[in-house]
């Protein structure tokens, strides 16, 4: 199935590529114009993110999703996990729920095609890839940022030849068919806000062919369905008690197997 998979992302992007000629990363006013208000929102967006991460055990890592990006999910045995709250127009109800005001921004957002919140454990490191296609932008609000030493970001974002250290509340809007890779120099969780966008700024026929690659992918998800939590049986996790070191959501570095408090008492200025 990998193999099927990485051939026929192959044909995509050979095709994409051909006809669509444009930068790495894009000006989210002229190619994504709601952007702004998820960025405005980015508080609100973080505190939902944080209750998530107080049952992270049992959001799915990425690979168990879809098994075919094993190579850059499960490839240093340190989590990448995803909360998924919709996936090509497939919305996933429970998760939904959980993140209201997430669930509004992407609900008044017809361009947004998939939306989940990214958490990725502490010096995680997610090597050079690329997306399969040009038919959509991939949008990244940064929620929780590490902060490295020097007072920095930690955790960084290379797409191309060009490294981004973005801070909580920083936003990107860009092309994931360009190589990129990530990487959290950090004993803290990075947590982002993903979404993919569809493009709008192709010729008619790759437009045409977009529809088509996304109907079929959304037909696949519905056929087959997507992990939407795990137990947590492979890392041994057991209740509330987390197996990676997590931020705590007034602030704090919660140490392995300590007990995250069922409802935490945290001001919004903690939490900065």
């Amino acid at each position: 199935m990998s193999v099927l998979y990485d051939r026929t992302a192959g044909v995509l992007r050979h095709i994409f590529d051909s006809r669509v000629d444009a930068p790495a990363v894009l000006d989210p006013g002229a190619h994504f114009p709601d952007a702004k208000r998820f960025a405005a929102s980015w508080r609100q967006l973080r505190e939902e993110a944080l209750r998530v991460a107080e049952r992270l055990q049992d959001v799915p890592r990425f690979h168990e999703i879809m098994p075919q990006q094993a190579s850059i999910s499960a490839n240093d045995a340190r989590d990448w996990r995803m909360f998924i709250l919709k996936a090509y127009g497939v919305e996933v109800p429970r998760n939904m729920a959980a993140c209201p005001t997430f669930a509004a921004l992407v609900a008044s957002s017809p361009d947004v095609l998939s939306a989940s919140l990214s958490f990725l454990a502490p010096w995680k490191h997610i090597p050079p890839h690329r997306g399969p296609f040009r038919g959509v932008l991939r949008f990244y609000l940064v929620l929780v940022m590490p902060v490295a030493p020097d007072g920095g970001p930690a955790a960084v974002l290379r797409i191309g030849d060009a490294e981004y250290r973005l801070a909580s509340g920083d936003m990107l809007l860009w092309d994931d068919t360009y190589e990129h890779e990530v990487w959290n120099t950090s004993d803290e969780v990075r947590v982002a806000l993903l979404l993919d966008i569809r493009r709008r700024d192709m010729p008619v026929d790759m437009m045409l062919l977009s529809r088509g690659v996304i109907s079929l992918l959304r037909l696949g998800i519905r056929l087959r369905g997507f992990a939407q939590s795990r137990e947590g049986r492979a890392s041994g996790c057991n209740g509330r008690r987390f197996c990676h070191r997590l931020l705590h959501p007034g602030g704090r570095l919660l140490r392995s197997e300590e007990t995250i408090p069922a409802r935490p008492s945290v001001s919004r200025q903690a939490a900065l």
